[in-house]
Protein backbone atom coordinates (compact mmCIF):
# COMPACT_ATOMS: atom_id res chain seq x y z
CA UNK A 1 0.00 0.00 0.00
CA UNK A 2 3.28 2.71 1.05
CA UNK A 3 4.36 1.69 -2.29
CA UNK A 4 0.89 2.58 -4.35
CA UNK A 5 0.58 5.31 -2.35
CA UNK A 6 3.93 7.12 -3.64
CA UNK A 7 3.10 6.57 -6.60
CA UNK A 8 -0.39 8.03 -6.49
CA UNK A 9 1.36 10.85 -4.58
CA UNK A 10 4.05 11.69 -7.55
CA UNK A 11 6.92 10.67 -5.82
CA UNK A 12 10.35 9.87 -7.53
CA UNK A 13 13.61 10.93 -6.97
CA UNK A 14 13.95 14.72 -6.37
CA UNK A 15 18.22 14.37 -6.74
CA UNK A 16 17.57 14.43 -10.26
CA UNK A 17 16.92 11.05 -11.73
CA UNK A 18 13.37 11.34 -11.29
CA UNK A 19 13.18 7.43 -10.79
CA UNK A 20 9.70 6.67 -9.32
CA UNK A 21 10.33 6.33 -5.56
CA UNK A 22 7.65 3.63 -5.45
CA UNK A 23 9.29 0.96 -7.11
CA UNK A 24 12.21 1.33 -4.56
CA UNK A 25 9.93 1.45 -1.91
CA UNK A 26 8.88 -2.47 -3.20
CA UNK A 27 12.74 -3.62 -2.55
CA UNK A 28 13.69 -5.72 0.24
CA UNK A 29 16.69 -4.71 1.38
CA UNK A 30 19.00 -4.08 4.71
CA UNK A 31 19.84 -0.37 4.69
CA UNK A 32 18.11 2.85 3.48
CA UNK A 33 20.64 5.65 2.65
CA UNK A 34 20.16 9.13 2.57
CA UNK A 35 21.87 11.30 0.05
CA UNK A 36 22.48 14.35 1.19
CA UNK A 37 26.21 15.02 -0.09
CA UNK A 38 25.22 17.87 -2.58
CA UNK A 39 28.45 17.75 -4.36
CA UNK A 40 27.81 20.37 -7.75
CA UNK A 41 30.05 23.07 -6.77
CA UNK A 42 27.93 26.41 -5.37
CA UNK A 43 24.89 24.16 -5.18
CA UNK A 44 23.26 25.04 -1.67
CA UNK A 45 19.37 23.04 -1.94
CA UNK A 46 19.55 19.95 -0.03
CA UNK A 47 21.59 21.31 2.77
CA UNK A 48 18.84 23.45 3.27
CA UNK A 49 16.31 20.58 3.50
CA UNK A 50 18.01 19.12 5.45
CA UNK A 51 18.65 22.12 8.22
CA UNK A 52 15.01 23.14 7.96
CA UNK A 53 13.07 20.29 7.27
CA UNK A 54 15.27 17.73 9.55
CA UNK A 55 11.89 15.83 10.99
CA UNK A 56 10.27 15.00 7.68
CA UNK A 57 14.11 14.16 5.97
CA UNK A 58 13.97 11.32 8.83
CA UNK A 59 10.11 10.64 8.99
CA UNK A 60 10.59 9.87 5.26
CA UNK A 61 13.57 7.57 6.26
CA UNK A 62 12.00 5.33 8.52
CA UNK A 63 8.94 5.52 6.40
CA UNK A 64 10.98 3.94 3.74
CA UNK A 65 12.75 1.59 6.40
CA UNK A 66 9.32 0.07 6.87
CA UNK A 67 8.50 -0.20 3.58
CA UNK A 68 11.82 -1.97 2.65
CA UNK A 69 11.89 -3.91 5.55
CA UNK A 70 15.49 -2.40 6.36
CA UNK A 71 17.21 -2.58 10.10
CA UNK A 72 19.68 0.64 9.14
CA UNK A 73 19.35 4.01 7.95
CA UNK A 74 21.86 6.57 7.27
CA UNK A 75 22.18 9.95 6.34
CA UNK A 76 24.98 10.87 4.56
CA UNK A 77 26.31 14.41 4.89
CA UNK A 78 29.17 16.41 4.20
CA UNK A 79 31.23 16.86 7.78
CA UNK A 80 31.58 20.62 6.62
CA UNK A 81 27.41 21.10 7.08
CA UNK A 82 27.19 21.26 10.63
CA UNK A 83 24.40 23.21 11.51
CA UNK A 84 22.26 20.12 8.86
CA UNK A 85 24.37 17.39 10.95
CA UNK A 86 23.09 18.83 14.53
CA UNK A 87 19.52 19.47 12.82
CA UNK A 88 18.84 15.97 11.68
CA UNK A 89 20.75 14.31 15.22
CA UNK A 90 17.54 15.25 17.36
CA UNK A 91 15.26 13.55 15.63
CA UNK A 92 17.61 10.02 15.53
CA UNK A 93 17.06 8.87 19.56
CA UNK A 94 15.58 4.85 19.30
CA UNK A 95 15.71 4.93 15.00
CA UNK A 96 18.38 3.19 13.99
CA UNK A 97 19.39 5.89 11.64
CA UNK A 98 22.86 6.99 12.34
CA UNK A 99 25.11 10.66 10.49
CA UNK A 100 28.06 8.76 7.75
CA UNK A 101 30.11 11.18 7.39
CA UNK A 102 31.27 12.70 4.37
CA UNK A 103 34.76 14.04 3.18
CA UNK A 104 34.45 17.17 1.08
CA UNK A 105 35.19 15.81 -2.25
CA UNK A 106 33.48 15.45 -6.02
CA UNK A 107 31.62 12.91 -6.61
CA UNK A 108 30.49 12.41 -3.26
CA UNK A 109 26.95 12.19 -4.08
CA UNK A 110 27.37 9.69 -7.13
CA UNK A 111 25.17 6.51 -5.89
CA UNK A 112 27.66 3.81 -6.08
CA UNK A 113 30.55 6.29 -3.77
CA UNK A 114 27.40 6.54 -1.53
CA UNK A 115 27.10 2.71 -0.61
CA UNK A 116 30.74 2.53 -1.00
CA UNK A 117 31.23 4.83 1.66
CA UNK A 118 28.30 3.99 3.66
CA UNK A 119 28.81 0.10 3.62
CA UNK A 120 31.62 -1.17 2.23
CA UNK A 121 30.11 -2.64 -0.26
CA UNK A 122 30.39 -2.49 -4.05
CA UNK A 123 27.39 -2.47 -6.82
CA UNK A 124 28.12 -4.98 -9.26
CA UNK A 125 29.09 -3.68 -12.49
CA UNK A 126 25.88 -1.23 -14.49
CA UNK A 127 24.14 -3.07 -11.29
CA UNK A 128 21.72 -1.20 -8.79
CA UNK A 129 22.01 -0.63 -4.67
CA UNK A 130 19.31 -3.13 -3.95
CA UNK A 131 21.91 -5.80 -5.26
CA UNK A 132 23.72 -5.11 -2.54
CA UNK A 133 20.99 -4.70 -0.01
CA UNK A 134 20.77 -0.73 -0.12
CA UNK A 135 18.02 1.97 -1.35
CA UNK A 136 19.45 4.90 -1.82
CA UNK A 137 16.97 8.55 -1.92
CA UNK A 138 18.31 11.78 -2.07
CA UNK A 139 16.87 14.03 1.36
CA UNK A 140 14.73 16.53 -0.77
CA UNK A 141 12.90 12.72 -1.91
CA UNK A 142 12.56 11.55 1.51
CA UNK A 143 11.08 14.69 2.79
CA UNK A 144 8.70 13.91 0.00
CA UNK A 145 7.56 10.39 1.47
CA UNK A 146 6.93 11.83 4.33
CA UNK A 147 4.56 14.44 3.16
CA UNK A 148 2.90 11.44 0.65
CA UNK A 149 2.35 9.73 3.78
CA UNK A 150 0.58 12.77 5.18
CA UNK A 151 -1.66 12.77 2.15
CA UNK A 152 0.90 15.51 0.27
CA UNK A 153 1.50 14.89 -3.20
CA UNK A 154 4.31 16.62 -4.85
CA UNK A 155 3.28 19.83 -6.01
CA UNK A 156 6.87 22.09 -5.05
CA UNK A 157 10.05 21.64 -5.87
CA UNK A 158 13.34 23.31 -3.84
CA UNK A 159 15.23 25.06 -6.29
CA UNK A 160 18.63 27.13 -5.25
CA UNK A 161 19.70 30.10 -7.49
CA UNK A 162 23.42 31.12 -6.92
CA UNK A 163 25.94 33.03 -8.78
CA UNK A 164 25.58 36.54 -10.75
CA UNK A 165 21.86 37.61 -9.38
CA UNK A 166 21.19 40.52 -6.61
CA UNK A 167 19.91 38.13 -3.86
CA UNK A 168 20.97 34.19 -4.01
CA UNK A 169 18.43 32.50 -2.83
CA UNK A 170 16.71 29.03 -2.20
CA UNK A 171 13.17 28.62 -3.03
CA UNK A 172 10.29 25.80 -2.67
CA UNK A 173 8.60 26.76 -5.62
CA UNK A 174 5.31 25.20 -7.28
CA UNK A 175 5.93 22.67 -9.89
CA UNK A 176 5.31 24.23 -13.35
CA UNK A 177 7.09 27.57 -12.16
CA UNK A 178 8.91 29.24 -15.37
CA UNK A 179 12.59 29.73 -14.91
CA UNK A 180 12.47 33.65 -15.70
CA UNK A 181 9.84 33.93 -12.37
CA UNK A 182 12.72 32.02 -9.96
CA UNK A 183 14.89 34.67 -11.48
CA UNK A 184 13.20 37.27 -11.24
CA UNK A 185 12.11 36.36 -7.38
CA UNK A 186 16.68 36.45 -6.69
CA UNK A 187 16.65 39.66 -7.75
CA UNK A 188 17.66 38.78 -11.36
CA UNK A 189 20.78 39.39 -13.18
CA UNK A 190 23.52 41.41 -12.07
CA UNK A 191 25.36 41.58 -15.62
CA UNK A 192 22.99 41.50 -18.74
CA UNK A 193 25.13 39.62 -20.52
CA UNK A 194 25.02 36.78 -17.81
CA UNK A 195 23.88 33.29 -18.91
CA UNK A 196 22.26 30.66 -16.92
CA UNK A 197 23.09 26.84 -16.20
CA UNK A 198 20.24 24.76 -14.93
CA UNK A 199 21.01 22.35 -12.17
CA UNK A 200 24.95 22.23 -11.82
CA UNK A 201 27.93 23.00 -13.41
CA UNK A 202 29.31 19.69 -13.60
CA UNK A 203 26.29 17.58 -14.73
CA UNK A 204 24.42 20.48 -15.81
CA UNK A 205 23.80 22.23 -18.92
CA UNK A 206 23.32 26.02 -20.34
CA UNK A 207 20.01 27.22 -21.35
CA UNK A 208 19.39 30.43 -23.58
CA UNK A 209 15.71 30.37 -22.92
CA UNK A 210 14.07 30.66 -19.13
CA UNK A 211 10.57 29.90 -20.99
CA UNK A 212 10.99 26.89 -19.18
CA UNK A 213 9.06 25.14 -16.32
CA UNK A 214 10.86 24.04 -12.73
CA UNK A 215 10.04 20.17 -12.86
CA UNK A 216 10.25 17.62 -10.12
CA UNK A 217 13.78 16.85 -11.03
CA UNK A 218 14.75 20.97 -11.17
CA UNK A 219 17.38 21.77 -8.36
CA UNK A 220 19.52 24.80 -9.39
CA UNK A 221 20.50 27.57 -11.40
CA UNK A 222 23.74 28.84 -11.53
CA UNK A 223 24.37 32.37 -13.29
CA UNK A 224 27.98 32.93 -14.78
CA UNK A 225 29.18 35.77 -17.06
CA UNK A 226 28.61 35.12 -20.28
CA UNK A 227 32.54 35.41 -20.71
CA UNK A 228 33.47 32.96 -18.38
CA UNK A 229 35.55 30.17 -19.40
CA UNK A 230 33.22 27.66 -18.44
CA UNK A 231 30.33 29.06 -20.20
CA UNK A 232 32.43 28.97 -23.90
CA UNK A 233 32.75 25.09 -23.32
CA UNK A 234 29.47 24.69 -22.97
CA UNK A 235 28.48 26.59 -26.31
CA UNK A 236 30.80 24.70 -28.10
CA UNK A 237 29.48 22.45 -30.83
CA UNK A 238 30.08 18.53 -30.61
CA UNK A 239 31.59 18.32 -34.03
CA UNK A 240 33.92 21.10 -32.67
CA UNK A 241 34.67 19.34 -29.74
CA UNK A 242 35.51 15.88 -31.11
CA UNK A 243 37.86 17.73 -33.82
CA UNK A 244 39.89 19.44 -30.92
CA UNK A 245 39.74 16.14 -28.73
CA UNK A 246 41.54 14.06 -31.97
CA UNK A 247 43.90 16.97 -32.43
CA UNK A 248 45.72 17.66 -28.64
CA UNK A 249 44.86 14.52 -27.12
CA UNK A 250 48.20 13.25 -25.91
CA UNK A 251 47.18 10.07 -24.12
CA UNK A 252 48.50 11.33 -20.40
CA UNK A 253 45.54 8.85 -18.77
CA UNK A 254 44.77 11.64 -16.22
CA UNK A 255 41.23 11.15 -17.02
CA UNK A 256 41.13 8.01 -16.26
CA UNK A 257 43.51 8.00 -12.92
CA UNK A 258 41.21 10.53 -11.72
CA UNK A 259 37.81 8.76 -12.31
CA UNK A 260 35.42 8.11 -9.58
CA UNK A 261 34.32 5.16 -10.73
CA UNK A 262 37.89 3.49 -12.18
CA UNK A 263 39.05 4.04 -8.74
CA UNK A 264 36.43 2.09 -7.45
CA UNK A 265 36.92 -0.69 -9.65
CA UNK A 266 35.12 -0.41 -12.62
CA UNK A 267 36.46 -0.42 -16.26
CA UNK A 268 35.97 3.03 -17.13
CA UNK A 269 39.05 4.79 -18.87
CA UNK A 270 38.08 8.17 -20.83
CA UNK A 271 41.62 8.01 -22.17
CA UNK A 272 41.01 4.96 -24.16
CA UNK A 273 37.20 5.96 -25.03
CA UNK A 274 39.79 9.78 -26.53
CA UNK A 275 41.92 7.26 -28.46
CA UNK A 276 38.78 5.39 -30.31
CA UNK A 277 37.42 9.06 -31.61
CA UNK A 278 39.90 8.38 -34.76
CA UNK A 279 43.44 8.22 -34.05
CA UNK A 280 44.09 4.10 -33.37
CA UNK A 281 43.64 1.54 -35.76
CA UNK A 282 41.60 -0.55 -32.67
CA UNK A 283 38.61 0.73 -33.73
CA UNK A 284 36.07 2.24 -31.63
CA UNK A 285 33.88 -0.42 -31.15
CA UNK A 286 36.48 -1.77 -28.86
CA UNK A 287 37.03 1.12 -27.14
CA UNK A 288 33.98 2.61 -26.43
CA UNK A 289 33.36 -0.17 -23.91
CA UNK A 290 35.69 1.80 -21.71
CA UNK A 291 32.51 4.32 -21.58
CA UNK A 292 29.55 1.82 -20.82
CA UNK A 293 29.75 2.87 -16.88
CA UNK A 294 30.63 5.96 -16.67
CA UNK A 295 28.65 8.35 -14.60
CA UNK A 296 29.08 11.31 -16.75
CA UNK A 297 30.16 13.22 -13.49
CA UNK A 298 32.01 15.61 -15.82
CA UNK A 299 35.56 15.31 -13.12
CA UNK A 300 37.56 14.45 -16.14
CA UNK A 301 36.55 17.29 -18.41
CA UNK A 302 36.36 20.04 -15.72
CA UNK A 303 39.47 18.99 -13.88
CA UNK A 304 41.50 16.33 -14.80
CA UNK A 305 42.52 17.01 -18.20
CA UNK A 306 45.62 18.86 -18.51
CA UNK A 307 44.66 19.97 -21.94
CA UNK A 308 41.01 21.14 -21.46
CA UNK A 309 40.08 18.55 -23.40
CA UNK A 310 36.57 16.53 -23.52
CA UNK A 311 36.26 13.07 -21.97
CA UNK A 312 32.99 13.34 -20.51
CA UNK A 313 31.64 14.07 -23.57
CA UNK A 314 33.69 11.20 -25.75
CA UNK A 315 32.11 8.77 -23.27
CA UNK A 316 28.29 10.54 -23.89
CA UNK A 317 28.86 10.17 -27.31
CA UNK A 318 30.61 6.68 -27.14
CA UNK A 319 27.70 5.14 -25.33
CA UNK A 320 25.02 6.76 -27.55
CA UNK A 321 26.98 5.10 -30.75
CA UNK A 322 26.91 1.43 -28.43
CA UNK A 323 22.81 1.98 -27.85
CA UNK A 324 22.95 2.73 -31.44
CA UNK A 325 24.82 -0.28 -32.22
CA UNK A 326 22.96 -2.14 -30.35
CA UNK A 327 26.95 -2.89 -28.34
CA UNK A 328 26.51 -3.82 -25.07
CA UNK A 329 29.61 -4.08 -22.48
CA UNK A 330 29.65 -6.97 -19.49
CA UNK A 331 32.53 -6.51 -17.04
CA UNK A 332 33.63 -9.91 -16.55
CA UNK A 333 35.39 -8.76 -13.62
CA UNK A 334 33.91 -7.87 -9.75
CA UNK A 335 35.06 -4.07 -8.97
CA UNK A 336 38.28 -4.14 -7.22
CA UNK A 337 38.74 -0.47 -5.37
CA UNK A 338 42.16 0.85 -6.22
CA UNK A 339 44.93 1.42 -3.54
CA UNK A 340 45.47 4.59 -4.49
CA UNK A 341 41.26 5.81 -4.51
CA UNK A 342 41.74 8.14 -1.48
CA UNK A 343 44.76 9.62 -2.29
CA UNK A 344 43.07 10.45 -5.47
CA UNK A 345 40.24 12.23 -4.60
CA UNK A 346 39.24 15.49 -5.47
CA UNK A 347 38.64 18.42 -2.77
CA UNK A 348 35.64 20.42 -4.20
CA UNK A 349 37.62 23.74 -2.77
CA UNK A 350 40.43 22.27 -5.67
CA UNK A 351 37.65 22.11 -8.27
CA UNK A 352 35.99 25.21 -7.81
CA UNK A 353 39.50 27.24 -7.99
CA UNK A 354 40.19 25.21 -11.43
CA UNK A 355 36.87 26.22 -12.70
CA UNK A 356 37.64 29.32 -11.47
CA UNK A 357 33.63 29.73 -9.88
CA UNK A 358 35.38 30.33 -6.31
CA UNK A 359 33.38 34.41 -6.50
CA UNK A 360 30.37 33.06 -7.05
CA UNK A 361 30.47 30.03 -4.29
CA UNK A 362 28.26 32.11 -1.46
CA UNK A 363 25.52 31.65 1.00
CA UNK A 364 21.93 31.24 -0.36
CA UNK A 365 19.58 32.69 1.81
CA UNK A 366 16.14 30.15 2.12
CA UNK A 367 13.22 32.26 1.17
CA UNK A 368 9.56 32.09 0.81
CA UNK A 369 8.59 33.39 -3.07
CA UNK A 370 7.29 36.84 -3.04
CA UNK A 371 4.57 35.68 -4.88
CA UNK A 372 2.51 32.73 -6.44
CA UNK A 373 2.82 32.31 -9.74
CA UNK A 374 0.45 33.72 -12.67
CA UNK A 375 0.96 30.66 -14.68
CA UNK A 376 2.49 26.91 -14.46
CA UNK A 377 3.30 24.73 -17.39
CA UNK A 378 3.17 21.33 -15.88
CA UNK A 379 5.25 18.92 -18.19
CA UNK A 380 3.70 15.01 -18.63
CA UNK A 381 7.29 13.57 -18.59
CA UNK A 382 8.87 14.38 -15.35
CA UNK A 383 9.92 11.32 -13.86
CA UNK A 384 11.79 8.52 -15.53
CA UNK A 385 9.35 5.71 -17.06
CA UNK A 386 6.00 6.82 -19.51
CA UNK A 387 4.61 10.33 -19.98
CA UNK A 388 1.76 10.91 -17.31
CA UNK A 389 -1.51 11.46 -20.00
CA UNK A 390 -3.66 14.29 -18.85
CA UNK A 391 -7.11 13.56 -16.86
CA UNK A 392 -8.14 17.52 -17.19
CA UNK A 393 -9.40 19.59 -20.38
CA UNK A 394 -9.43 23.63 -20.81
CA UNK A 395 -11.63 25.16 -18.73
CA UNK A 396 -11.15 22.91 -15.69
CA UNK A 397 -11.07 24.66 -12.68
CA UNK A 398 -8.18 22.51 -9.94
CA UNK A 399 -6.55 23.13 -7.36
CA UNK A 400 -3.20 22.13 -5.67
CA UNK A 401 -2.89 18.67 -4.94
CA UNK A 402 -5.46 17.65 -7.46
CA UNK A 403 -4.05 15.08 -9.72
CA UNK A 404 -3.99 16.24 -13.85
CA UNK A 405 -2.01 13.55 -15.39
CA UNK A 406 -1.25 9.70 -14.94
CA UNK A 407 0.68 6.79 -15.79
CA UNK A 408 -1.71 3.16 -16.02
CA UNK A 409 -0.83 0.80 -13.40
CA UNK A 410 0.70 -1.28 -15.37
CA UNK A 411 3.69 0.92 -16.77
CA UNK A 412 6.26 2.82 -15.41
CA UNK A 413 5.46 6.90 -13.75
CA UNK A 414 3.66 8.90 -11.35
CA UNK A 415 0.41 10.63 -10.96
CA UNK A 416 0.95 14.70 -11.51
CA UNK A 417 -0.97 16.98 -9.26
CA UNK A 418 -1.87 20.85 -10.15
CA UNK A 419 0.61 22.73 -8.06
CA UNK A 420 -1.79 26.01 -8.07
CA UNK A 421 -4.82 26.85 -7.82
CA UNK A 422 -6.75 28.35 -11.44
CA UNK A 423 -7.66 27.14 -14.60
CA UNK A 424 -6.42 24.95 -17.36
CA UNK A 425 -5.91 26.67 -20.29
CA UNK A 426 -3.80 24.93 -22.63
CA UNK A 427 -3.67 21.35 -22.89
CA UNK A 428 -1.06 19.49 -25.42
CA UNK A 429 1.02 16.47 -26.44
CA UNK A 430 3.81 17.40 -23.77
CA UNK A 431 2.26 19.88 -21.39
CA UNK A 432 -0.47 21.03 -19.85
CA UNK A 433 -0.74 24.96 -18.45
CA UNK A 434 -3.01 26.23 -15.03
CA UNK A 435 -4.04 30.10 -15.74
CA UNK A 436 -3.78 31.53 -11.69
Amino acid sequence: MASLDLRQMGVVGAGGAGFPTAVKARSQVEYVLANGAECEPLVHKDVHVMERFAPQVVGGMRIMMACTGAARGRICVKGKHAEAIEALSRHLAGTNIDINILGDFYPAGDEYEIVYSATGRLIPPAGLPAQVGCVVNNTETLFNVFQAAQGIPVTHKFVSVVGLVARPSCFQVPIGTMLSDVLRWSGGKTQPDAAVVLNGLMMGRLIDNLDIPVTKTTGAMIVLPGSHALVKRMQRADKERIRVDRAACDQCSHCTELCPRHLLGYQVSPHKVMRGLGFSQSGSELLNNYAALCVQCGLCTMYSCPEGLFPREACMKAKADMRAAGQKFVQQTPPEVHPMKEGRRVPTLALRKRMGVLAYDTETEFRDIPEQPRRVRILFSQHIGKPAQPLVSVGTRVSPGQPVASVPEDQLGVTIHASIDGVVSNVTDTYLEIEG
